[in-house]
């Protein structure tokens, strides 16, 4: 059988090198940034918020919690004094809310557009996938596969509404990693959510564990493609973290182990949405362990109070799939790039034309 030959990608994809976690990013680069983020009422999403409206930015929260949503929006006004923090109810599985959330983002923005998109609604429960019911019945009743159509469904909706609006961003360019945070705070960045669930099997959760293992399909097609958008795309992958998505039942399974700490996704995710310089990287945060790199590259876990270890709880997932490609895989993003080449001074100058009308307020939607 003929060998496959390979090759890499990274350069022509336009991917960032692997994260360097001991190499510090500025939160006040998110200062004059305009945040979407889904779900931000409660979890994780609360988290960004109170980061994100801390250090200076616009953030546009949509969760269909009316009531957390205001509250939380209220509280981080104050605790802040940034008055641009906006509560937008959203139902992320129906279009025309994400819809409705995304333009009402464009209408609060100070500049008028959006830097950065965070796909974060998401819920776990009880799964009817196993559990059609009374087996006696002459057909089963349709079941409620709510799981997906939040967490799937949802995020899908979300990132196609990120490649409409993201573009359109006036000021911003094409994402790159020679990119400098410091000066232009416009950005094209979209922020996916998966889950230690996209990487390992959740047993009794196949709906959640089938939606994040596709939220994680969907940023490895993605961050091999979205630099003809002139978007770049990371993706966050949180262990089980002390939030109220982990149920009771999942704390007793989990007794005896350890949970991961909210403060370290925030850390995550500000460090990918502060820096525009990180392309197509994903990140798992866990509980914080001591350990030690051998000369192999594996990491071995060492003692808590060891002074031969470094304690994190971040780590990056996926880092070298564009190291080596099929022909296939080249040929392809050979003909993306053919493709935007094409484009040239005359696709510029629409944007150009485009980006200013848009800010402008002529051909606003």
């Amino acid at each position: 059988m003929a060998v496959s030959t390979k090759y890499p990608l990274v350069d022509k994809i336009r991917q960032s090198p692997p994260v360097d976690l001991s190499i510090p990013y500025d939160p006040a680069w998110l200062k004059g940034k305009t945040i979407l983020i889904t779900g931000g009422a409660s979890g994780f999403g609360a988290g960004f918020v109170r980061k994100w409206a801390a250090n200076g930015a616009t953030v546009v929260i949509g969760d269909i919690n009316v009531q957390k949503g205001d509250s939380l929006v209220r509280n981080v006004q104050k605790e802040t004094g940034n008055s641009s923090v906006h509560f937008v109810h959203c139902d992320v599985t129906d279009w025309q809310s994400q819809v409705n959330l995304f333009k009402e983002a464009v209408r609060l923005s100070p500049h008028g557009g959006i830097d950065t998109v965070v796909a974060n609604a998401g819920i776990a429960g009880e799964d009817p996938l196993q559990k059609p019911g009374k087996l006696d019945a002459a057909e089963p009743p349709k079941p409620d596969f709510k799981i997906i159509d939040v967490n799937l469904n949802g995020v899908l909706y979300t990132t196609h509404l990120a490649f409409f609006y993201l573009p359109r961003n006036p000021g911003s360019t094409d994402c790159n990693a020679s990119s400098d945070p410091t000066i232009n705070p416009r950005d094209r960045h979209l922020l996916l959510l998966g889950s230690i669930a996209s990487l390992a099997p959740i047993p009794i959760q196949p709906q959640y564990g089938a939606a994040k293992h596709a939220v994680l399909g969907l940023f490895r097609s993605l961050r091999s493609s979205s630099f003809v958008q002139g978007v770049r795309i990371n993706l966050l992958c949180p262990y089980f973290i002390d939030t109220p998505i982990v149920t009771t039942g999942a704390r007793i399974a989990l007794a005896g182990g350890a949970l991961g700490k909210v403060e370290d996704v925030v850390d995550a995710a500000t460090r990918f949405t502060a820096d525009s310089r990180i392309l197509g990287r994903s990140l798992v945060i866990g509980p914080k362990l001591n350990v030690r790199q051998e000369e192999n590259g594996e990491w071995a876990l060492i003692a808590k109070d060891s002074p031969e270890g470094q304690g994190t709880a971040i780590w990056e997932a996926y880092a070298e799939d564009w190291e080596d490609s099929e022909a296939f895989c080249r040929n392809l993003v050979g003909a993306l790039n053919a493709f935007q080449k094409t484009r040239g001074w005359v696709g510029w100058a629409k944007d150009i034309i485009g980006a200013v009308g848009y800010g402008l307020g002529f051909i606003r939607r």
